[in-house]
């Protein structure tokens, strides 16, 4: 339970303002805060200041450490594999790329439709036989009809000729 005049936060923890919040200024800053205390910060971010400089050339000449066993063992993940960035000189304009099994088969679908409605056309499967031997049926029975027609035609002519007379 927090104590004091102020309620707290409802995960009941504080929060303290960190060094970096202090010298940015984004930290609250309590209402009691003296000017003796500003001026005794303000000495130390000037010694932080200065370690932090001395520090930072030290670590631009040593190599980043490295955490727990990292350290010690060097292998490379082969399944790590960086992406290689190639220049558009070193690209090989006569080099073909390898299709994808999906893209071979629609390719063989393709052809193989293309080949079987050329057969179609030039009567050579069964399908396209039978079909031939349908309109062969169909042309003979419109003919027939076409006959009987012109025979019923020629017969009504007759009998009004013959009732006129």
């Amino acid at each position: 339970m927090g104590r004091g005049k102020f309620k707290g936060k409802p995960n009941g923890q504080r929060q303290f303002s960190t060094p970096e919040d202090l010298l940015a200024g984004t930290s609250t800053r309590p209402r009691t805060f003296s000017k003796k205390e500003a001026e005794h910060d303000e000495v130390e971010e000037e010694i932080l200041e200065s370690s932090e400089e001395e520090s930072g050339d030290e670590s631009e000449g040593q190599d980043e450490k490295k955490k727990g066993i990292q350290g010690i063992i060097e292998i490379e993940n082969p399944n790590l594999v960086k992406p290689k960035t190639l220049k558009v000189k070193d690209i090989d304009i006569g080099k073909t790329t390898e299709l994808s099994r999906r893209e071979r088969e629609e390719i063989e679908k393709q052809r193989a439709r293309e080949r079987y409605m050329r057969l179609q056309e030039q009567g050579k499967t069964e399908e396209a036989r039978k079909d031939l031997e349908r309109l062969a049926l169909i042309r003979e029975q419109r003919a027939e009809a076409a006959k009987k027609r012109e025979e019923e035609r020629a017969a009504k002519e007759q009998k009004k000729v013959a009732a006129r007379k």
